[in-house]
């Protein structure tokens, strides 16, 4: 600084100073007599005095140094003094300013600066204008708590720019897995994160590393390569967050994002055959699911159906069993009331039955009479065609058609007429 000082006052101090080695002029010439012109150290107090005086003029003073030799130099170099005096307290008063203005930092918006006084932690500074004692008492760092910072694990920058030492891991079914993450994590803790540890961006990504070791060694390759990979990436951010906390990193984990999750490249045409094979697997399953969810419900409909039309028809036959048992108990009681009355009524019924759906012819084999037989069948046909005929040759108006008596009045007149007839032959 004084050098600098000097050089600004354009006061030299090199070898080429034409005084350096001159003889002194006044009232030493006579003490320098016999000496060589060049010989010797330079004057220092002429050189004082001209320093003096320079900065004098500089700082807008006057040179009081009147005279080389006598009572007028002893005054002057008094004077020079006191203005040397003057001139050093500013350019210190100058200088100190300079140095406390050095301790006057900004800090950013999410940023937190921490102040360390000998190296050791002081205090944390909010966003906006701050101070410290300059150095070397006090010193800062901005801490950047805002930025989301990113830990690639496997690659670096491009997946295609892979770390095979990193992303090659071994699964619980001994099977080898290739997997590329990203870990991203704020801070929450500057001061931590400065004084707890070296090289924390290392210390993060050893232990997405350590994590997902440990999580993947415990889970099956299909698992981790399917349906388990957000179960994965999960267990690998709560186990990362509780390693970070254990080790006081002062970060937060925030996600974890799997890049890639795939079998080594050696292996991956194998690999692709085995899943084919798989999902041939699948699809034969699932038409075989398929077509036992068409038949077994049909089963089973068919089934029900006859079952029930089996019930039914027990429960039919049941009933007319019941019915004809208590039909039978009725009669027999009316057969024990009037026996002859029963077998008649017994014997009507079942021809009824008999010839309602049968043609009918009535003959009558024990009287030799020229009634051969009775077509009753043909006779009720005939006259409900003429009762057609009739109806259509008369328009709309109908006529009353004579219902047929039933059989048995027939049986009945044509019993009176017989036993009308045997009275007349036994007269």
């Amino acid at each position: 600084m004084l050098v600098s000082l000097l050089k600004r006052v354009g006061i030299s101090l090199t070898l080429n100073d034409p005084r350096w080695g001159r003889k002194p002029e006044g009232d030493n010439n006579k003490a320098q007599e016999g000496k060589r012109p060049g010989e010797g150290p330079p004057d220092l107090d002429q050189m004082w005095r001209d320093f003096n005086a320079r900065l004098n003029r500089l700082f807008g003073g006057k040179n009081k140094g009147g005279g080389d030799g006598g009572n007028g130099g002893g005054s002057g170099y008094v004077g020079d003094m006191k203005g040397a005096g003057f001139t050093v307290g500013a350019a210190a008063a100058v200088v100190a300013l300079i140095w406390l203005a050095s301790g006057a930092f900004i800090v950013q918006e999410g940023q937190v600066g921490v102040v360390t006084t000998f190296g050791q932690y002081s205090h944390s500074t909010t966003p906006g204008f701050n101070w410290r004692w300059p150095y070397p008492f006090q010193a800062h760092e901005t801490v950047n708590v805002s930025q989301v910072r990113t830990a690639e694990i496997g690659y670096r920058s491009n997946v295609r720019n892979k770390r095979p030492q990193e992303a090659l891991m071994l699964t619980d079914d001994e099977n080898i897995i290739d997997i590329q993450f990203a870990v991203q994590y704020t801070l929450k803790d500057p001061v931590a994160w400065l004084f707890n540890n070296r090289d924390q961006d290392e210390t993060v990504r050893q232990v997405a590393e350590s994590s997902i070791r440990e999580v993947v060694g415990k889970s099956k390759m299909d698992f981790v390569l399917y349906e388990g990979r957000e179960k994965v990436a999960n267990d690998v951010q709560m186990l990362m967050q509780t390693i970070v906390d254990r080790y006081k990193l002062g970060a937060q984990i925030t996600n974890v994002t799997m890049q890639g999750v795939q079998p080594p490249e050696q292996v991956q045409s194998s690999f692709d055959d085995a899943v084919k094979a798989g999902q041939d697997r699948e699809r034969a399953k699932n038409e075989g699911q398929a077509y036992a969810n068409d038949v077994i419900p049909r089963a089973r409909g068919n089934a029900s159906r006859l079952l029930q039309e089996a019930e039914a028809y027990r429960s039919m036959v049941t009933e007319n069993a019941t019915g004809n048992a208590s039909r039978f108990a009725q009669v027999l009681t009316e057969y024990q009331k009037a026996p002859g009355v029963t077998r008649d009524r017994l014997y009507l019924d079942t021809m009824q039955q008999i010839f309602t759906s049968a043609s009918k012819v009535m003959v009558d084999a024990k009287s030799n009479s020229n009634l051969l037989y009775l077509p009753l069948d043909k006779l009720i046909a005939q006259s409900a065609a003429n009762a057609a005929a009739v109806g259509s040759k008369s328009g709309p108006v109908t006529m009353p058609v004579e219902t047929p008596a039933p059989l048995e009045q027939v049986i009945q007149r044509d019993s009176r007429s017989r036993e009308s007839s045997r009275d007349r032959e036994s007269r």
